[in-house]
């Protein structure tokens, strides 16, 4: 689509998440990841003594954690392929004729 002085209009679909908001985002998971190994260390700590497997259970996660959350806090910005085109062409023609509508012969 074009404007009236023949500037170009894009979608707005098309447009990423903003720098700020996608460092954002990757920076709650990564700390959502680190609380929850710090959960499964202090886990560890209480149940050696008391559930031992479930125990080495927690401490492998609290050791798996750190790796994974790394890992995906650097994922890097989403890809967008699915998204429409940026840009919109204008149309060939109008959709809607200007002028009077006339009647069809069926419809008297």
């Amino acid at each position: 689509m074009k404007k009236r002085n023949g500037s170009e209009v894009f979608r707005i679909t098309g447009a990423r998440m903003g720098l700020a908001e996608d460092v954002r985002g990757r920076q709650r998971r990564y700390v959502i990841s680190m609380g929850i190994r710090t959960v499964s260390v202090i886990a560890t700590v209480l149940l050696w003594n008391v559930q031992r497997p479930l125990a080495i259970v927690t401490l492998a996660a609290g050791a798996l954690l750190p790796y994974i959350a790394v890992v995906i806090a650097n994922a890097g910005r989403e890809s967008t392929p699915s998204l429409p085109s940026h840009y919109m062409p204008s149309p060939a023609r109008p959709a809607l004729g200007s002028g009077n509508l006339k009647k069809s012969s069926d419809q008297s």
